[in-house]
């Protein structure tokens, strides 16, 4: 059988509000999400025998149970209560690691959504999107992609109005941030700023608003990240001097973005980063996701 690929994408956050935290330990959070055309590609493909192997152009990256779309294909398989047959998953790696760009989950994504149309049939949607959210929260938005509110835990999602067509650039800085420990402050900060209002983001979306969306980004996550990763702050502070009309981290870091007006402010923005900084990107919000294809 011949493999499938997809260039899957990034997510960035225009706004996240941390809301709280269950019992079971979980966040629940509100957040805006927007996929954005900052690509990883990930190709599957049946082989002889069985078991998974995994490639990437990152050498650093696991190829085993710890990569999350590794666990994708198993879980596939598990639900689906067939063996796994001998699978090959290369991802081609862009979306920066450690970003708070669900380039993990974007992979993971990617690979439910090859092995659904290697297998038709074999999960329902419905069945397919529980085992999304049971990889992790971002995952769920990454099958379906576009504009999204998120609430609960990430799983509650409601489809909105995507961003208007405008250049944006991202910056992160060579640390990164494991979720883990950017909740670990979160939960430890004594002074976290109240939710971000959400509806000026939706209205200034549905409006086709640029300066609207920029004037409404927002993240309760930066002010715990900002102590403990200063870098992250001056990569902010640095593209709003260089005429973001908005800029905010995305998810928990360490990633930052800038919302532009024109191109031409966006290409001096990425040239002036890149003085500095090795990973600087520029794109565009991306309203739906790429389709599979076969090799």
């Amino acid at each position: 059988m011949r493999g499938m690929f997809v260039d899957t994408p990034a997510k960035i956050n225009l706004i996240l509000n941390i809301m709280g935290r269950r019992e079971d330990g979980y966040h629940t959070l509100r957040s805006v999400m927007q996929t954005v055309s900052l690509y990883d590609r990930v190709l599957v493909r049946p082989t002889e025998g069985g078991g998974i192997v995994l490639g990437c152009n990152l050498p650093w990256l696991p190829r085993d149970r710890r990569n999350l779309a590794w666990r994708a294909a198993e879980s596939f398989f598990d639900a689906a209560g067939m063996p796994c047959p001998g699978l090959a998953i290369h991802i081609k790696k862009t979306i920066p690691v450690g970003a708070g760009m669900a380039g993990g989950s974007t992979d993971a994504a990617a690979v439910l959504r090859i092995l659904s149309a290697l297998y038709p049939g074999v999960l329902t949607d419905e069945r397919l999107m529980a085992l999304a959210l049971s990889l992790g929260a971002d995952v769920p938005f990454c099958m379906r992609g576009g504009a999204m509110l998120a609430e609960g835990i990430g799983e509650e999602l409601t489809q909105v109005d995507a961003m208007p067509d405008c250049p944006i650039v991202i910056c992160k800085p060579p640390i990164s941030v494991s979720t883990k420990r950017a909740y670990e402050l979160v939960d430890a900060y004594r002074d976290a700023p109240p939710p971000y209002p959400i509806e000026p983001l939706l209205a200034a979306m549905r409006g086709g608003d640029t300066a609207g969306v920029a004037r409404s980004l927002g993240n309760t996550m930066e002010p715990p990240l900002f102590v403990e990763r200063p870098r992250i702050g001056e990569i902010k502070a640095q593209l709003l001097s260089l005429g973001a009309q908005g800029a905010v981290m995305s998810g928990s870091g360490s990633a930052v973005l800038g919302i532009f007006e024109h191109d031409a402010a966006a290409q001096h923005a990425e040239a002036e980063l890149k003085k500095r900084w090795r990973e600087v990107f520029r794109v565009r919000p991306v309203a739906q996701l790429d389709p599979v294809r076969r090799e």
